[in-house]
């Protein structure tokens, strides 16, 4: 019997108001994604890409439908309950880093365990020596942001992303602010990660040659997912 997939997303429909108008960017959206899947999601600006993202990441709550991650139905959680979710479950990578640049990498990445009171500092030490040590950043664990080179600032956010080991990991654009050898390291480190450590990934991207990194790629256009197959190399509705 086949298993669930990780991430169900049935009949989602997301809406805001913007000014006088109602803006639906998805709307009945049926997604699924298997456990420790590489998925990139591709389309035009303001297709819902990141929308969708936001609501995997449980940063945000469909209006309407069911989205379960993991098994939790997120779509039924509260404000308070979704943080604890994120915090134990989801890290989040950004196209920018966002890290701050007056901690060093090492204190970066452990800024997420600080929000767990059962670790103490010799576990934390621990998770982050090995996260560091993962994206191969172990000897600039003392250098601040602004003694990192791109690629190497991006794979901090990695690490900060993975520190809490959780299953999922979500990222908009990772790769849009480096050049083109940075990114493919980068691109490298999410398929180990997805490969060797079972995390199910979805990335968003505008970059084709990112996206031939992913094991499948949809395009949302119209809050219509469409799959590219990479074998014939056509769209499939």
């Amino acid at each position: 019997m086949e298993s669930e997939a990780f991430i169900q997303c049935r009949e989602i429909s997301k809406s805001y108001r913007k000014g006088q108008a109602i803006i639906t960017p998805l709307e009945r959206l049926d997604l699924d994604v298997a456990k420790g899947e590489f998925l990139a999601l591709m389309g035009p600006s303001g297709s819902g890409k990141t929308t969708l993202l936001n609501l995997i990441a449980g940063i945000d709550q469909p209006t309407s439908g069911r989205l379960v991650v993991g098994g939790r139905d997120l779509a039924k959680l509260s404000r308070g309950e979704l943080t604890e979710w994120r915090a134990q479950n989801c890290g989040y990578i950004f196209q920018l880093y966002h890290l701050v640049p007056i901690l060093t990498a090492y204190e970066n990445v452990e800024l997420p365990l600080l929000l767990n009171r059962s670790l103490g500092r010799k576990e934390r030490s621990k998770r982050v020596e090995s996260a560091l040590e993962l994206v191969g950043l172990a000897d600039r664990s003392n250098h601040r942001p602004s003694e990192l080179s791109g690629g190497q600032e991006q794979r901090v956010a990695i690490a900060r992303a993975i520190v809490a080991d959780p299953g999922l990991v979500v990222a908009d654009e990772p790769t849009g602010d480096l050049d083109r050898d940075s990114a493919a390291q980068i691109l490298e480190l999410l398929k180990t990660l997805a490969s060797d450590l079972g995390k199910t990934i979805v990335m968003v991207t505008h970059d084709p040659l990112a996206a031939e990194a992913a094991a499948k790629t949809l395009h949302l256009d119209k809050g219509r997912l469409s799959e590219n197959d990479k074998r014939e190399g056509v769209a499939l509705v």
